[in-house]
């Protein structure tokens, strides 16, 4: 989907508090090798919960963006983990700590790749319904114990936790340093059963498992399904994500402004074998791992990838977003910072 919209604001809120990767090999944690894997220094640990995260990652992006909050017309936040509360909606929490009594508030569950789904509707959105003014599009995660082992719950990634927002509108004819060119999503449904496994389903949650246990069920897809077709599919998606999305913002894969491919925040073994030689046999733009002081921040890869990338994009530039997630969906994002 080609766009051309303004990014007038972008945030993360990451707490200060981190668990040191030394420190969780000594506990016992992680094993050495896995923590090699997983090429994190460290891992940010919140008291604070994903909602209220959110809030504060929202007010930082709407304040660098000069926006009141009367003008946000959309909020979307997504999410992976438990937000505080079983039956409850965290958007309306969001938006009406923030005060966005014009905006209508929209969950999204699209695991890991919530975020870009939220940049992806807002986009929507804006294109052809410019009344609604701005949209704000904010992820946040915690996953605290005893319901998740951010470092031995899941194979080759390691979750941290922090909140992201993001401020867009219709570009116009007004000022808008940084562009979004395209947003664009492919799926292969057939990979759901990797984070289901050969569960029952279950009438509560953790009914399985005392944890959350992403290891059982790609354990369980594996023995039936191997990892050559995973990656064959995988290798593809990113393929056509990747190229579609470029297309799509009338950019050459080898156009010299392409400056970089900022790749979900996953392990780096995981990095390395699966999304760097897809992204190099598209574009020689430089792949970028930004992981290694926050590890996988659930669905809010993207946004924190984009506040890192548009810091390092000089004017006439432009770099791509990669995100995936669970079911599986691939999305990737192009912005441009313009002269």
């Amino acid at each position: 989907m080609r766009t051309d919209l303004a990014v007038t604001g972008v945030a993360t809120w990451i707490p200060e508090s981190v668990a040191a990767t030394d420190d969780a090999v000594a506990a016992g944690r992680i094993d050495a090798e896995s923590a090699s894997d997983l090429g994190v220094r460290e891992l940010p640990e919140a008291g604070l919960a994903p909602p209220d995260m959110a809030v504060l990652a929202a007010r930082r992006a709407l304040g660098s963006a000069g926006v009141d909050v009367g003008a946000v017309g959309l909020l979307l936040h997504a999410w992976i983990y438990h937000q505080g509360h079983d039956l409850w909606s965290a958007p309306h929490y969001v938006a009406r700590e923030l005060g966005l009594t014009a905006a209508v508030p929209v969950g999204l569950q699209q695991i890991c790749n919530g975020g870009a789904a939220g940049i992806e509707m807002a986009a929507a959105r804006l294109m052809v319904e410019p009344e609604l003014g701005h949209a704000l599009v904010t992820t946040a995660d915690r996953f605290a114990e005893p319901g998740f082992d951010r470092w031995s719950g899941d194979y080759g990634i390691a979750y941290g936790d922090g909140a992201t927002a993001l401020v867009l509108r219709q570009r116009r004819d007004e000022p808008a340093p940084l562009v979004l060119r395209a947003v664009r999503t492919v799926a292969a449904v057939d990979l759901e059963s990797m984070h289901r496994g050969e569960d029952l389903f279950s009438p509560a949650p953790r009914w399985h498992s005392p944890s959350v246990d992403i290891r059982r069920t790609k354990k369980a897809f594996l023995r039936q399904h191997g990892i050559g077709g995973f990656a064959a599919v995988s290798r593809e998606k990113i393929h056509d994500v990747l190229g579609g999305s470029l297309r799509d913002a009338g950019i050459a894969p080898d156009d010299p402004c392409l400056r970089y491919v900022a790749l979900p925040r996953l392990g780096r073994k995981v990095l390395r074998e699966a999304y760097v030689p897809a992204v190099a046999e598209v574009t020689p733009a430089e792949p970028l791992d930004l992981a290694s002081t926050t590890g996988h921040l659930g669905a809010g890869d993207v946004a924190a990838n984009l506040a890192d990338v548009a810091a390092r994009l000089a004017p006439g530039e432009a770099a791509v977003l990669l995100s995936a997630g669970a079911g599986f969906t691939w999305s990737s994002v192009v912005l441009h910072r313009l002269g």
